[in-house]
């Protein structure tokens, strides 16, 4: 039996290199994958999968118009599709999560989607929210804070790499823009080691 897996993070914990290595395993064993990613994130081009590690991907893209049971039915109609790989899923409609839960029910098609869990806000994405409630199978992909503990917000920063606690919920941006931070240093606002009294002091002696 088919089933719909969420596997969620914080910023840079590897989901996409996740996904472009189960990928190839299909591929290795002659079968056929499909890989889907939003339309909106095209920092390495669009219809394009990239990993930090240097490894990329051709991809489908969908909108918030797409109906992507259609997509894969179609598809399925021409050529067998093994499994139906989504990255950046917090991007999905409640609709399109719905169409997906489809595509494994009725096409027996896995599907295995990644993406964040929570905005800079600490707030769900719609599409994490209903994958939260409708998937079968909810993985944590777990990465660390600069402090070393495990990491489960994503902090947006601004220019001079001070946290920001207020915008539009997306913004399109990597490691320049947004850190992984623990529970404590995000609610602290502190992107980085900080310095301590004594270590202000050491530096401020120094530039004297």
């Amino acid at each position: 039996m088919a089933s719909l897996y969420f596997k969620y993070a914080a910023m840079n914990s590897g989901k996409s290199t996740q996904l472009l290595q189960v990928h190839y395993n299909y591929l290795e064993r002659g079968m056929s994958a499909l890989a889907l990613t939003a339309n909106l994130d095209d920092r390495y081009g669009a219809g394009k999968i990239t990993a930090r590690i240097g490894l990329d991907l051709p991809a489908e893209t969908y909108s918030a118009e797409t109906d992507i049971f259609d997509m894969i039915k179609a598809r399925q109609d021409e050529n067998p599709v093994h499994i139906l790989l989504i990255d950046e899923a917090q991007f999905l409609s409640e609709a399109q999560v719905l169409q997906i839960a489809r595509i494994v029910d009725e096409l027996n098609i896995p599907v295995m989607a990644y993406g964040l869990k929570s905005d800079f806000m600490g707030k769900l994405f719609t599409g994490s929210e209903a994958l939260l409630r409708w998937a079968d199978n909810i993985e944590e992909i777990k990465t660390i804070c600069w402090c070393g503990s495990k990491a489960i917000q994503t902090a947006r920063l601004d220019v001079n790499g001070n946290v920001v606690r207020q915008g539009d919920q997306i913004s399109i941006g990597g490691n320049d823009q947004y850190v992984s931070l623990c529970r404590k240093h995000y609610m602290r606002g502190e992107s980085k080691p900080m310095l301590d009294a004594d270590e202000m002091a050491g530096l401020l002696s120094e530039v004297a």
